[in-house]
């Protein structure tokens, strides 16, 4: 069935007056070619989901050992302590924090953005210069963004906080927003403006009750694709958060995190603090998955609204 769409073109490529066998080998040398690309995709495919499989079973197998109730409400512990003793709940914390600040900058700010490069200026010098710009920070490294704030705010106020990695962070999402945002709405029929238009709506009307709305399933998509991605950060915030070992509230100072934890305890020769590593680890992967899901939920409602 795969050879058989293309079997009369490959045939009719030659001309009537040249012999059967040469057409004949000609059409044998394009199923072969076809058949060794196609061998050649399914190897590639089998071989990447063999990795992402051996990841997953060891994240779940190592992090689902080491799950207690301690690891949820206790602080990091101390180095060379009992398997079992000391939790993650401080990292947890600051994690939560950093995130959920940085998606309250970092949404807002690419939202509006996404809706003046759709709405407002679609084609202008201004909007052109904006995806530039976005498009440098969508492919810059994460760890270029930490210098940034390093040397924007710790360097400036002499302190690694919680505040600079949630900047830091709110960079990584501003971009990513922003792309969704214009695209979404870019997507709207625009008979929609048009019929609101013609109700003698305003435009910041119809933005709002119109095509913002009919967008906002793939809006909200973009956002949690964006938390998604800063979940599991964490060059950027060896720059600015740094970690702490200890309980605090708030954010300033050295702010304890996941994936810097997790870090440290892996490289780490004591067998607890490993152990802690791959418990983070798989909550990482688990938040991550969550959210992917969720994103999936999400753009399939919205195509079929």
């Amino acid at each position: 069935m795969i050879f058989s769409e293309f079997s009369a073109d490959s045939v009719a490529e030659f001309p009537a007056s040249a012999p059967e066998s040469a057409r004949r080998a000609r059409f044998r040398f394009r199923k072969w070619l076809n058949a060794s690309a196609i061998f050649l995709s399914l190897f590639a495919m089998v071989f990447g989901i063999f990795w992402l499989l051996w990841i997953l079973w060891d994240t779940c197998r190592m992090g689902l050992s080491s799950f207690s109730v301690a690891m949820f409400t206790e602080s990091t512990p101390p180095p060379n302590e009992e398997i079992g003793v000391g939790g993650l709940a401080n990292a947890m914390m600051g994690s939560l924090q950093m995130v959920a600040l940085a998606t309250l900058i970092g949404a807002p700010v690419g939202v509006l953005s996404g809706i003046y490069l759709a709405e407002y200026d679609p084609r202008g010098k201004m909007a052109v210069m904006i995806r530039f710009i976005n498009d440098l920070l969508l492919s810059a490294p994460s760890i270029i963004i930490g210098l940034f704030i390093y040397a924007v705010m710790v360097v400036r106020f002499k302190e690694f906080s919680g505040w600079a990695g949630a900047a830091a962070l709110s960079l990584i999402v501003i971009p990513v927003v922003i792309r969704t945002t214009e695209n979404m709405l870019a997507l709207i029929p625009i008979g929609l403006r048009e019929a609101a238009y013609a109700l003698g709506a305003p435009k910041w009307k119809v933005i709002m009750r119109v095509t913002l709305t009919a967008a906002r399933a793939g809006v909200l998509t973009g956002v949690l694709l964006a938390v998604a991605r800063i979940a599991g950060e964490t060059a950027p915030l060896l720059f600015t958060a740094l970690n702490n070992q200890f309980w605090k509230a708030g954010l300033s100072g050295p702010t304890a995190n996941l994936p810097v934890t997790i870090l440290q305890f892996a490289m780490s020769p004591y067998e607890n603090w490993r152990q802690l590593a791959w418990g983070g680890v798989f909550l990482i992967t688990l938040a991550v998955l969550v959210l992917n899901i969720l994103a999936r939920i999400l753009s399939r409602g919205r195509g079929t609204e």
